[in-house]
Order: C-alpha cells, then sequence, then structure tokens
C-alpha cells in the first residue's frame, strides 16, 4: 500500500547538495512528489522537504539513502499532527470586468490575497495545506487559469523537543 511521506532535511549549504539530493532519487528510481529548499537562519545550513510516495520498504530505504549523503546533518519526518506543512500557490486568472467580483469572493473564502490586477487578469496568493489549495485550484478552474505555480510543500516539526542545534 502507497504511503505519503513528507521528510525535512536539514543540510550543509554547500554547491550541488540539491543536486545530491535530487540525484539519490533518480538514480534509485524514487518518484518526488515536492521538493524545496532554502537556506536556515544559519546561512550554513538549508532546509530541505521532501515529499515522495511509496510503499513502506521504498520510504524506509528513501530514508537510508538520504542518511549516507555526507552533506545530510539531520532528517526528520513531518507527520501529520506533529507538524505544520504549508505549500503556497501563485495563479493568474484571466479576469474580465464582469468576473472580478466572483473571484475576489473565492479568493476571500480561502484567505488569498490578490497580489496582481491588470486590465484582463489577476494573481491570486494562497498558502495552506495541499488539500486547501487543491479545493482552491477546483473552484476557479470555471475561469480561465492563465499561469499557475507551486512551490512545493515545506513544513517544520511542533514544538521544541525535536530541534537538531548544531553550534
Amino acid at each position: 500500500m502507497l504511503r505519503r511521506q513528507v521528510l525535512s532535511l536539514l543540510v550543509e549549504n554547500t554547491p550541488g547538495v540539491v543536486s545530491h539530493i535530487s540525484g539519490l532519487f533518480s538514480r534509485r528510481g524514487f518518484n518526488i512528489d515536492s521538493f524545496s529548499a532554502g537556506v536556515t537562519a544559519d546561512p550554513r545550513f538549508t532546509r530541505v522537504t521532501v515529499v515522495a510516495r511509496g510503499d513502506e520498504q521504498i520510504l524506509e530505504q528513501i530514508q537510508k539513502q538520504l542518511a549516507k549523503l555526507e552533506d545530510v546533518i539531520d532528517i526528520k519526518e513531518l507527520k501529520a499532527g506533529d507538524s505544520v506543512c504549508r505549500e503556497l500557490i501563485l495563479v493568474k486568472l484571466r479576469a474580465k470586468d464582469t468576473d472580478r467580483q466572483a473571484i475576489l469572493s473565492v479568493a476571500n473564502i480561502f484567505r488569498a490575497k490578490i497580489v496582481d490586477v491588470s486590465s484582463d487578469s489577476m494573481v491570486i496568493e494562497l498558502t495552506g495545506e495541499q488539500s486547501k489549495l487543491d479545493a482552491f485550484i477546483d473552484l476557479v478552474s470555471g475561469y480561465d487559469i492563465l499561469e499557475l505555480a507551486r512551490t512545493g510543500e515545506t513544513g517544520l516539526s511542533r514544538g521544541d523537543r525535536d530541534v537538531t542545534i548544531i553550534d
């Protein structure tokens, strides 16, 4: 049975670290649902969030193989309830004058932000769990979606009991 796994990796911020991680997935034939990375408060380190699906054996292999990478300092599985995970999307919709109010109403329901308006389009920014973003896209799919960009999921564990501190 396939299961979805969200992994938070703390890695050294070195050239090629993202390539090493993604290369591991391609060499082993593992699929990546989502991949996001960014420098932490300490510029020596990068936080990488990887979302993958597989059976228990594959998901275990992913963690074992990642742990072997030289740049990987810490790996945490972000489980629902024990973590906070979010994704960001930007959606550009064709927006005629007659559509703007209806689009704005849908955006308000989802607490989305209108970040750009032109004479014929609107760009909407929305953050949240993947299911919320999917529901928003379903609701606005009746309009002409001109462009859509998703960041991929990112997350952190809740509380301070599972924090890796490096001096």
